[in-house]
């Protein structure tokens, strides 16, 4: 099963291979029998041994990923918290030092550049997290706005990610480091820690809903580390995953993709991001004046969750009917969901159907599939 995104992207013959970018990992995707896409310009894995074998051992197991095309930015100097402030949503002065907190940047309007994750080192020290896509278009924004005392350095080129996510991530990774892992705490990282005797950031984050460990490094690194956790976790079922997994794991947790549930277009409030928009912050960040606006005034769309009652999986982009018949949004992101096994949505319709059991129709293809408005997540991992 693949995705609208990973459709636009799927590699048609040899010669457009040469073209894309690599991994430091892209032989160890080949020789473990990952299915090699063109994801973004890079060539990934969509799947090994499958999307709902991959989706069930993160969810009960352990599933290792190569994240290592995300792109890292460095924001040091006297005033890069102050700057970042006015960049971002959230609130960066409240921020301790070795906490991560994931949050957006924004244009005038409202919309979004990106969603990224900021990690602190200390008052003059940051490091960002943005998403492949979109790393040259980011660099371009925050040089673009640029001040004296904040200096910027592109780091996308010299690192490697991993993410390790599952219930026994931390007890895999334990093995191979000195280092306590339990004293990192949700979205808490520790820099360096010994993996393997590698230095690393480790930090407790991920993109699908479950506990786990994303792991940076030297590219020069990254293989040995790699092999070696896989080795770790042999024994406890761990292996490696794809691209096609992790959206379903994402989508599952009601955690956002770029070009779909947020964009140029789709602001976090629209969302249901709000949380990381701190409106009451002190700082004037960029389309604060916009989204303060958007909340007063009253969204006129909003995101929701949809479960079909009709045969069918719903599609990113297809459109969303009331009973009249009327188009009321669109879907954007759909699929079938193995851990909740049903076929759900997100869609972004008209404020006047967010009410949960709100009957709703989507259309495929020629038809018009009844659905209902569904709590999100639509799955949530039980706490501690």
């Amino acid at each position: 099963m693949l995705f609208l995104f990973f459709f636009v992207y799927t590699i048609n013959g040899g010669e457009k291979m040469e073209n894309l970018l690599k991994t430091p990992l892209y032989q160890e995707h080949v020789a473990a029998g990952g299915k090699i896409v063109d994801f973004g310009g890079w060539a990934l894995p969509v799947q090994y041994s499958g999307i709902l074998d991959e989706v069930e051992a993160v969810r009960k197991r352990a599933g290792l990923f190569d994240v290592s095309h995300m792109g890292e930015i460095a924001v040091e100097g006297p005033q890069a918290l102050a700057w970042l402030d006015g960049i971002v949503t959230n609130d960066v002065s409240k921020m301790t030092d070795n906490q991560v907190i994931y949050t957006f940047m924004c244009y005038p309007h409202g919309g979004v550049v990106d969603d990224l994750l900021i990690y602190r080192y200390g008052p003059e020290k940051f490091l960002l997290v943005v998403n492949a896509a979109n790393t040259n278009k980011d660099w371009e924004w925050l040089v673009s706005h640029q001040v004296p005392g904040a200096v910027l350095n592109n780091l996308s080129a010299g690192t490697a990610q991993l993410a390790i996510q599952g219930p026994l991530a931390e007890k895999i990774l334990q093995q191979l480091t000195d280092f306590r892992l339990e004293e990192i705490g949700f979205f808490r990282f520790a820099d360096p820690v010994a993996i393997v005797g590698i230095p690393a950031l480790v930090s407790r984050t991920g993109y699908t809903g479950e506990d786990g460990f994303e792991i940076y490094c030297q590219p020069g690194n990254v293989v040995k580390l790699w092999q070696e956790i896989m080795a770790a976790g042999k024994d406890q079922g761990l292996i490696p995953c794809g691209l096609g997994s992790r959206d379903t794991l994402r989508f599952e947790a009601h955690l956002p993709l770029y070009g779909h549930e947020i964009s140029q277009e789709i602001t976090p409030l629209e969302a249901r991001l709000g949380f990381f928009v701190k409106l009451k912050k002190q700082a004037d960040f960029i389309g604060k004046t916009a989204l303060a606006a958007l909340k007063e005034k009253g969204l006129p769309r909003q995101l929701v969750g949809l479960t079909m009652v009709d045969k069918g999986i719903p599609r990113a982009e297809y459109p969303v009917f009331n009973a009249q018949g009327e188009e009321v949004g669109f879907v954007t992101t759909g699929s079938f969901s193995p851990t909740v096994n049903a076929n759900i949505a997100n869609a972004l319709v008209a404020r006047d159907y967010l009410q949960e059991g709100t009957a709703l129709w989507v259309g495929v293809r020629k038809r018009r599939l009844e659905a209902r408005v569904t709590k999100l997540p639509f799955y949530q991992r039980e706490a501690k």
